[in-house]
């Protein structure tokens, strides 16, 4: 009996596992699309995507380990915030320090800080730019593509390219200058045209105000992921970095910092409610 129970059931499965192989070398025959149209089409995609994700809020569980000069880790904390951005500026309310809720003048504390924060983005400072804050779509437009070939990625074919940035780009602002030093690969999902995955290496030294604040160092990396949110609009889910820099000139930093994004809710600000920003309440996206 048990051994008919499995020709059986290898009679059942034996069609599937065909006709995904076939399907699986289909879509490795298929042509690549034209990288520069992708490019386009993703590049665009992002730029939505960064103005969209400012109506929401979102969770974020962060863990950051501090490591000596071998790799090994000092120290561990935890940090668990509700992000949302004012005017293209994100605002990080804390919610737990090392999974326990803030004491009452901890509470105080970050809600004043909260309330400065949300002033200060609503009247931005004079040359002050969106292309200071660091961002995906920054680095895609100084990024030089090569090397294009199809993979699969979480079970979805995808588009996946290696890219530099572009040393000759005039940069404007903070994201761009910082993005000229990068190097990675992309996963760019091919059905929605979005990216799902990035793996990027700075392969240079990257001065920040002449290296005066801070000098990240060469070889510092990080690695971005986005995922479709209740299988609809695309958004940020994680993130992983490791990070060795030298900050005012004196203190050097090594740092492995891993990022959980998750529990998006429509989110607006009210200039009258500025000093007690709430998500307002709605669906999920």
């Amino acid at each position: 009996m048990r051994f008919m129970h499995a020709v059986c059931s290898a009679a059942l499965v034996l069609p599937l596992l065909i006709s995904a192989e076939a399907l699986a070398q289909q879509t490795a025959q298929k042509p690549l699309p034209d990288i520069r149209q992708l490019m386009s089409e993703v590049r665009e995609h992002q730029k939505q995507l960064d103005k969209i994700r400012e109506n929401y809020t979102f969770s974020v569980a962060q863990v950051n380990q501090e490591l000596d000069s071998k790799g090994q880790v000092t120290k561990t904390e935890s940090l668990e915030t509700e992000v949302f951005y004012v005017n293209g500026q994100a605002i990080e309310r804390v919610v737990k320090k090392d999974g326990k809720p803030l004491s009452g003048h901890e509470q105080q504390k970050d809600d004043e800080r909260v309330t400065k924060a949300v002033e200060n983005a609503q009247k931005p400072k004079s040359g002050q730019t969106q292309n200071d804050n660091v961002s995906l779509r920054h680095i895609l437009e100084v990024a030089d593509v090569r090397n294009p070939r199809r993979e699969s990625y979480n079970g979805r074919p995808t588009i996946v390219f290696d890219f530099v940035g572009r040393t000759d780009f005039k940069a404007h602002g903070l994201s761009e200058d910082l993005s000229k030093k990068l190097q990675g690969t992309v996963w760019i999902d091919e059905a929605d045209r979005q990216v799902a995955r990035m793996e990027a290496t700075f392969n240079d030294n990257f001065h920040v105000a002449a290296g005066l604040l801070a000098n990240v160092q060469k070889g510092s990396s990080f690695r971005f992921d986005q995922a479709p949110v209740n299988g609809e609009l695309w958004l940020p889910s994680g993130s992983d970095i490791h990070l060795q820099m030298r900050v005012l000139l004196f203190k050097g930093v090594r740092a492995h910092i891993t990022e959980r994004i998750y529990d998006y809710k429509r989110f607006r600000v009210e200039t009258d409610q500025a000093k007690g920003a709430k998500a307002v309440a709605g669906k999920k996206p």
